[in-house]
Order: C-alpha cells, then sequence, then structure tokens
C-alpha cells in the first residue's frame, strides 16, 4: 500500500488545523522536501499563530516579509562579507539564500514581526468580520398568534 505524506502541506499552511490533522492522520511516512531554514508553526492563542524560522546569521536588513493575498512569504538574502587580510579556509556556516512561503486561511493576518537570537518570529492573528461570524437569530411569533397548549385528558 502507498501512503502518502500531507506534512509538508500541514507545515507550510496556518489556519487550516482542522483539514490537515485530518489528511495527516489519513496517511504519515518520511517526506523529502525543502528543509532550509528549520521552522516551527504554534497555536498561541484560539486564533493566534506564530511562526518561528530559524535565520542564524541574518540581519533584520537580510530579511524580507511579504504577505499577499493568502500567501505568507519570508526571503532571505545574506550580503557577502570581504573582509581585508582575511582568507576563508572552510565556510561550514550557511549563508544561502532562502524563500519559504506559507499558505494562510481566509481572515489570517500577519500582526508583526521580531528577530531575537537568530531566530524569526511572526506573529498571526485570525480575525473573522463581524458579517462572516455566526449569528444566533431569535424565533418571534406572528402576530395575533396567541400561546396555546392543548391536552386531553381520559
Amino acid at each position: 500500500m502507498r501512503q502518502v505524506d500531507f506534512s509538508p502541506l500541514y507545515r507550510s499552511t496556518v489556519g487550516f488545523d482542522r483539514l490537515f490533522s485530518m489528511l495527516d492522520q489519513l496517511a504519515t511516512s518520511d517526506a523529502s522536501g525543502q528543509t532550509y531554514p528549520p521552522y516551527n508553526i504554534e497555536r498561541t492563542g484560539d486564533n493566534a499563530y506564530r511562526i518561528t524560522i530559524a535565520v542564524a546569521g541574518f540581519s533584520d536588513a537580510d530579511l524580507a516579509i511579504e504577505a499577499r493575498e493568502n500567501t505568507l512569504t519570508v526571503k532571505g538574502e545574506k550580503k557577502a562579507e570581504a573582509r581585508e587580510g582575511v582568507e576563508m579556509l572552510y565556510r561550514g556556516i550557511a549563508s544561502r539564500a532562502f524563500e519559504r512561503r506559507f499558505q494562510l486561511a481566509d481572515h489570517v493576518e500577519v500582526r508583526g514581526a521580531s528577530l531575537e537570537n537568530g531566530l524569526l518570529h511572526v506573529d498571526l492573528v485570525r480575525e473573522i468580520p463581524e458579517e462572516k461570524r455566526t449569528r444566533q437569530i431569535p424565533i418571534g411569533r406572528a402576530e395575533g398568534a396567541e400561546k396555546r397548549i392543548e391536552a386531553t385528558v381520559n
């Protein structure tokens, strides 16, 4: 039996929790896909999320965050440092450019971003407009209708 791994979809979406939880339960296996830079997606409240991306070595000037329609894009491009009198013998610290996209659910908006200790935190919140929220409809009586309960006793 062939198994399909939906975890790459689950990991790059925010706000589709129930749908992707069901898909994740249906099929799981190891995925091979884009792995740089590593990131976490956390639920920080009922309608709040945080994406944390490991961007060690990147400054805020090297990073760009763009939200367009339902896609959040994080780009990083490290400018090459040319230091005089220094010859690089081995480069083991990754400084490659990256672009990571996250698919956002409807009404999920970016609230802010911060860079701390090599971790980029992007805070998101889902705000459903008032006209889209569930509302209770009161049930009224028709004019002239009276309350009656009929019963028969034997």
